[in-house]
């Protein structure tokens, strides 16, 4: 029996993905709240405070992330109930639980990965054989034959995409985690296997609050204490609703089971 490769219609997934983040600043705003002040309070939390903080940053991202994706996934209000929504977004249930062992066990797989691909990047300049002091002293024409320099760059390029390409097609593991009641990390790789180059560039699309606030940290218009409150309420107002509405209107089109109706534990 031959497989049915699963596609993913783009336009209609980005045109669901701004309706879909309004639904979740309507339904869950309450985590949306809770989030962005959390994150925001960092640079005013004492120093012997910040394992609390930390531990408060981590639930108040599980449980935006929890209600958004499943608000995202279900067809209304009354379906993310069922799967466990609280009032205003307000939940910490085994789902939680699930989506932060499925998030560690992500983690931990591209921190494996990231690792070797480091080494090898290092193993690989070392015996290019550039000229260190160059390097250091920025004098470029200097450091070795151009041709090296484009191989490396390109080498780069390549290992950067590689990492990158595992990122996108991990991305739907909370959906997955929450629609199908179990916890689902390196197996949603599945789910993307068909619909990469579309995922992607719509998961580039939907980046653009966070590519704005780098071009403004670039230019020194973030920092200090409120450039950090910028960036936690952007993150969590605009971004984090807005990505989360887009995968979840992926997921919607990609996903063979149905998320588990009733009482969720």
């Amino acid at each position: 029996m031959t497989r049915k490769n699963r596609q993913l219609r783009l336009g209609d997934a980005l045109s669901a993905t701004v309706p879909g983040m309004i639904r979740g600043w309507r339904t869950a705003w309450g985590a949306v709240v809770v989030g962005a002040v959390v994150w925001g309070v960092r640079p005013f939390v004492a120093d012997g405070l910040v394992w609390a903080w930390t531990l408060a940053a981590v639930a108040a991202t599980l449980m935006l992330t929890g209600a958004l994706t499943r608000v995202s996934i279900s067809a209304d209000q009354a379906d993310a109930r069922r799967l466990g929504l609280g009032p205003v977004g307000l939940q910490f249930r085994m789902p939680e639980l699930r989506l932060a062992g499925a998030a560690a066990l992500c983690a931990v797989f591209m921190a494996m990965i990231v690792s070797v691909v480091a080494l090898v990047l290092l193993a690989v300049f070392g015996m290019a054989g550039l000229d260190a002091s160059a390097i250091q002293a920025r004098e470029w024409a200097a450091v070795g034959p151009a041709w090296k320099l484009v191989l490396l760059a390109v080498l780069t390029v390549g290992v950067l995409f590689a990492v990158a390409a595992l990122i996108v097609r991990l991305s739907l593991f909370a959906a997955a985690t929450v629609g199908r009641g179990h916890m689902v990390s390196l197996n949603s790789m599945a789910l993307t296997r068909d619909v990469f180059w579309p995922l992607f560039a719509g998961l580039i699309l939907v980046a653009v609050p966070k590519f704005l606030l780098i071009g403004l940290w670039s230019m020194g218009l973030l920092t200090g204490a409120v450039g950090w409150v910028v960036w936690a309420v952007i993150l969590n107002v605009v971004q984090g609703p807005l990505a989360l509405a887009y995968l979840g209107a992926v997921y919607r089109q990609v996903e063979s089971h149905t998320p588990q109706g009733g009482a969720r534990d």
